[in-house]
């Protein structure tokens, strides 16, 4: 069974080493948006499919038009129209155009699209049967989008692990990608653990405590895009606990417990991991939250954060997340880091790594960065996270920061792979 105190780093490369991406699952490829693939998406034809009119105007042959001027106008007869969804059957020959809209296929014989704004009607409504002039040369291919621009039939358009954005859904429906396989959402069982705790619902009785760690991690799972699943409080009972884990490990990619996971009397958790299965850790050099057990129980991933809420809310931040998005299939694991000034002193006490709740915002004066800790770091507290959108790191040993120090801040209100 793991004793030692073992870095955050080194906590993170355990945990992320057992977990795999889950099985791929095919999905409509609207709502693969802000989801990596799982597989490369190949389009079937080219894109854009055809030559077409990339404004409102009309196609010419670039030729007709060599020697256009303000005072030496071409005039063209219109022979037709053409808007998108239709197609002009016939073939622009010399000294005539047709009306065309944006997005329209090319005609025969045009190789070029002038747009109506500066094309004068000098008989007719512009359309066919109408006479035109135009009073400046363009050159072939202006303001015509070429077949292929984008992609050509056979190509790879977006590769496995690439996450796509509304645009990027777009570009999927184009290349004919209707479905796409995306990593399935990994179900991340929670569990509470604590004779003392009562549901939400209930009013607590002396030495009673609402339980509000479960909904602080079947939030947080969710919005690291996992399915949470809620099995419920677990009083401080070696037997009841066994069963509840071992059931949502049965039923589960992760299982996830909050309580039980320190040193009294009454804390039950690493020995139940080392006896169904293998303990990696069990402390890490953090602060909130030392007291992490990270094993596996019947080949699945078991974190085990601390009962007090700041603390197993910051432990879940740190580990359990970069698990779920790993799992996912996103690459980068960390959330960014900005440097921000400090406007207070931090004292720190204790050797082990804080990571201490503030809020980050631009100084209107100077346009730095600048973060003020919440005045509170107690490991009980939920407001401070909720009004916090950093963690201040202070590294290990008993050195803490000064006002004025440019200090690391891990913006917890920012996506993985963001560049600030």
């Amino acid at each position: 069974m793991a004793k030692e105190m073992i870095s955050l780093e080194a906590a993170q490369a355990i945990v992320l080493d057992h977990v795999t991406p889950t099985p791929s699952v095919r999905i409509p490829s609207w709502r693969a948006s802000g989801r990596p693939l799982a597989e490369d998406v190949v389009t079937d034809i080219d894109l854009a499919p055809y030559a077409n009119s990339a404004m409102d105007g009309y196609a010419v042959r670039a030729a007709d038009l060599a020697g256009a001027g303000e005072d030496s106008p071409v005039i063209l007869d219109v022979i037709g129209h053409e808007a998108a969804g239709e197609v002009f059957e016939g073939v622009v020959g010399a000294g005539q155009t047709i009306r065309i809209m944006t997005g329209a296929p090319m005609p025969d014989g045009a190789d070029a699209v002038v747009k109506y704004e500066i094309v004068e009607v000098l008989a007719g409504d512009g359309n066919e049967g109408s006479r035109v002039a135009f009073r400046q040369a363009v050159p072939a291919g202006n303001d015509v989008r070429r077949a292929g621009l984008e992609a050509r039939a056979g190509d790879v358009v977006m590769r496995a692990g690439e996450v796509p954005s509304a645009a990027g859904v777009g570009l999927l429906a184009s290349a004919g990608a209707a479905q796409v396989g995306v990593h399935a959402r990994p179900v991340v069982g929670i569990i509470s653990i604590g004779s003392e705790i009562v549901e939400p619902s209930c009013v607590p009785h002396r030495g009673q405590i609402r339980d509000a760690n479960a909904s602080v991690l079947l939030a947080a799972a969710r919005e690291a895009g996992a399915e949470p699943r809620h099995f419920g409080i677990v009083p401080d009972d070696p037997a009841a606990i066994r069963e509840v884990v071992l059931r949502a490990a049965a039923e589960c990619d992760m299982v996830i417990t909050s309580g039980g996971a320190s040193s009294g009397d009454y804390d039950y958790v690493t020995a139940l991991v080392a006896q169904e299965g293998e303990v990696l850790f069990d402390h890490i050099s953090l602060r909130p939250g030392k007291a992490i057990t990270f094993g596996m129980v019947h080949d699945v991933p078991f974190l085990g954060l601390s009962g007090n809420p700041a603390a197993a809310a910051v432990g879940f931040e740190m580990l359990a997340r970069p698990a779920i998005r790993r799992m996912l299939g996103f690459a980068a694991g960390s959330r960014p880091v900005q440097m921000a000034r400090i406007g207070h002193d931090v004292p720190k006490k204790q050797d082990r790594r804080y990571y201490n709740r503030a809020r980050v915002v631009r100084d209107d004066a100077t346009g730095e960065l600048a973060v003020t800790e919440a005045k509170s770091q107690d490991s009980s507290l939920l407001g401070t996270l909720q009004h916090a959108n950093c963690l201040v790191m202070v590294p290990e040993g008993k050195q803490g920061y000064t006002a004025g120090d440019l200090v690391p801040c891990v913006r917890i209100d920012i996506d993985e792979g963001t560049v600030l």
